[in-house]
């Protein structure tokens, strides 16, 4: 029998892409799903803990096993930034484009273009956490390329890649993605049960 289980996320790229990831594997149920419709705050310092956060938020009030993720893009030249900050990089709106204005205007002019992506997922299972991460690096184009994707994608290119994530199909940006790598670890852990 197919395991259900409830991704603490409103957003509904990042459900429809771990749905795909997951395949016929997993029943991925989402907030609304279960009735959840909260704000659920991400005010920890670091990705990690943003991720148990909202993970055991769920868990807390709806009763559900869940697991949550956070994902931060790290670019060198910043000193890490946006990092834990990347959803409200250019301020609280979740406001894609204004935050990928905000990152090429910051890079504008600078040679080292060097960064990285980090996806945790935090899996509840009764009070026991567990973590998995994901990591790919590549590095931030000048300009945007591409139209698929979602967030920092059409400016993010991966190690070994001509093109960026937006330009890829959802199949070969899943492959190789940060979330990608950290949903394979959850669903290596869910295969060894």
């Amino acid at each position: 029998m197919k395991r259900r289980i409830v991704f603490a996320t409103n957003n509904a790229h990042k459900l429809e892409e771990l749905r795909a990831i997951a395949g016929d594997r997993l029943e991925i149920l989402s907030l609304a799903d279960i009735g959840c419709h909260d704000d659920i705050p991400e005010n920890e310092p670091t990705i990690e803990g943003n991720a148990i956060a909202k993970a055991r938020w769920v868990r807390d009030r709806y009763g559900y096993d869940c697991f949550a993720d956070d994902t931060g893009l790290m670019v060198d030249a910043l000193g890490g930034e946006p990092g834990v900050h990347s959803a409200r990089y250019a301020g609280p709106g979740h406001d894609s484009q204004a935050n990928v204005d905000l990152l090429l205007s910051r890079m504008e002019g600078v040679a080292d273009r060097r960064a990285h992506f980090t996806t945790v997922i935090a899996l509840t299972e009764g009070d026991e956490v567990k973590v998995f991460e994901g990591r790919v690096d590549g590095e931030i184009l000048t300009e945007r390329d591409g139209d698929g994707g979602f967030g920092y994608d059409p400016v993010f290119r991966p190690d070994g890649y001509t093109e960026s994530f937006a330009s890829m199909t959802p199949e070969e940006k899943n492959a190789i993605s940060h979330r990608g790598r950290a949903t394979a670890r959850l669903l290596e852990y869910f295969n060894s049960l």
